[in-house]
């Protein structure tokens, strides 16, 4: 990937060894797509309250202090010291922290809700840090060790074993959805659309039910974009993901961005797939900061959400999600600057609302790392950015998607929506509803409802989820004593550079 250039590259390291090993990020994660954010002085204090509550908890509770981390407990301290730091936006208390009995009996309770994490990738290989290898497998042929280019790889070389720990074992993900990312070098895809359907094969056909689903990637203009649109359909996608910058992965010499509202071009695709029955449209929108702008000018008009309302007006049978919420990513502090100022943030408000603008009711956001950036980075914008998205277009069509893997298992984020409430104050000035209780109706929408109803998950179908082989699987590695990695798969700068 090469968004980020040699010199980024040279202030970043590896996040799977820069980072300790708690039970939250306590910095931006980025894979190459965007350029990491520093650890803030805000974030190595709470860093330094984590590290030190998990040294004194875990003496007193006769574990290793990464022992800790891995526990119900450890993961209520994480969020203790980030409401110490941060002021009170998460449900956690020194109490649960300290006590394993409380911890334990709270996860177990949460356990079995529904989590349909629409959103996922799969790991890149630990070789990538050595040359930085591709982590896409485009052809089922260049690997992830260069050295294995003449050899045919399999999904194992991709990490996929690691991925299903991390989703289906580490989480309470009930339900995934794998996903991709295109370029105009074929061998620089994530993974190809033929390859997500042997993922979702492989594990549908070893659980003995649908747990996960997958993309399809379309592009449109690129040259024999509806050949290959063709091609994809044929493989029963559950729903199409396409990137209006084009090539995100080498964003300098993208040669086919589109817009979502062009007859000409996209809507071309649109008819196929509505023809196909496969009538979700997935778009990767946002996490374009000032400093891409400025660096890729030329994609600009093509990274906001300017384009998204008319679609959705012309194509009301279809439905419209928007991956990240549209959210350009940028220093937090301005965010917040921003927000306290306007009441807005930049794009975010924008796609909240385009319902009334356009009085439409087929767009939806898909969180992504609009969550999970904000919550480590400053839990106030991830406040304000619940309760835009929900005044503007509903709690019902707010969905739930991680980008995990590359922040690791994506159970930190779980737990932070189901702490996160939205400040009084901030309800108050700004017409917010509350999110309520971590099982209660907004929370629960958000988290699998939504998407059960966009992808026609039954509630009979859900019910079997509790009985399959994933499931057992699952329960045998929970009664064995579950044990995280609790590491995250990307690059972290310091603070220095």
């Amino acid at each position: 990937m090469r968004f980020l250039s040699d010199e980024d590259r040279a202030e970043l390291s590896g996040a799977e060894h820069g980072l300790p090993r708690t039970p939250l990020p306590l910095q931006m994660v980025a894979t190459d797509e965007y350029a990491p954010q520093p650890q803030s002085a805000s974030q190595r204090e709470v860093q330094a309250r984590v590290l030190d509550m998990g040294e004194r908890l875990s003496r007193h509770q006769g574990l290793s202090r990464r022992r800790f981390f891995q526990t119900s407990a450890g993961m209520a301290a994480a969020f203790v010291a980030l409401n110490d730091v941060y002021g009170p936006v998460f449900s956690a208390s020194t109490a649960e922290a300290a006590t394993p009995d409380m911890a334990d009996a709270r996860a177990k309770a949460l356990s079995g809700q529904l989590i349909m994490d629409m959103h996922t990738h799969f790991l890149r290989d630990d070789t990538r840090l050595t040359g930085f290898v591709r982590m896409r497998e485009a052809v089922g042929r260049q690997g992830w060790n260069p050295a294995l280019k003449a050899e045919e790889q399999t999904l194992e070389d991709l990490k996929f074993g690691n991925y299903v720990k991390e989703i289906f074992l580490d989480s309470d993900t009930k339900a995934a959805l794998i996903s991709s990312a295109p370029s105009d070098i074929p061998e620089d895809w994530f993974l190809t659309n033929a390859q997500m359907a042997q993922a979702r094969d492989r594990v549908n056909g070893e659980a003995g039910g649908r747990r996960l689903f997958t993309h399809a990637i379309f592009r449109p203009g690129a040259p024999g974009w509806l050949d290959e649109l063709d091609a994809a359909l044929e493989l029963r996608p559950d729903s199409l993901k396409g990137y209006t910058v084009g090539d995100n992965t080498h964003k300098a010499t993208s040669r086919y961005p589109w817009r979502m509202d062009d007859e000409a071009v996209t809507y071309r695709g649109y008819e196929k797939m509505a023809a196909a029955d496969r009538k979700i449209v997935c778009v990767h929108k946002g996490l374009f900061s000032a400093e891409a702008e400025a660096q890729f000018p030329h994609l600009r008009p093509f990274a906001d959400v300017r384009d998204v309302g008319q679609a959705a007006k012309d194509w009301p049978d279809l439905t419209f999600v928007i991956y990240h919420a549209g959210y350009r990513l940028g220093d937090p502090a301005a965010a917040l600057a921003q927000f306290e100022k306007t009441g807005r943030l930049e794009w975010v408000s924008d796609l909240a609302e385009i319902p009334e603008t356009y009085g439409v009711t087929n767009v939806y956001a898909d969180l992504g790392q609009v969550f999970a950036q904000t919550m480590i980075a400053q839990p106030k914008v991830c406040a304000a950015l619940m309760g835009i998205l929900i005044k503007g277009l509903g709690a019902d069509h707010v969905c739930w998607g991680t980008d995990a893997v590359w922040t690791g298992a994506p159970q930190w984020q779980i737990e932070g929506l189901r702490r996160l409430e939205i400040p009084e104050d901030m309800r108050k000035r700004h017409g917010f509803a509350e999110l309520g209780p971590a099982d209660g109706p907004v929370k629960s929408a958000i988290f699998g409802g939504n998407n059960a109803r966009l992808y026609g998950a039954s509630p009979e179908e859900i019910a079997a989820w509790g009985g399959d082989a994933l499931a057992a699987r699952k329960a045998a590695y929970v009664a064995q004593g579950p044990r995280p990695s609790l590491r995250r798969w990307g690059y972290v700068r310091s603070a220095s550079a």
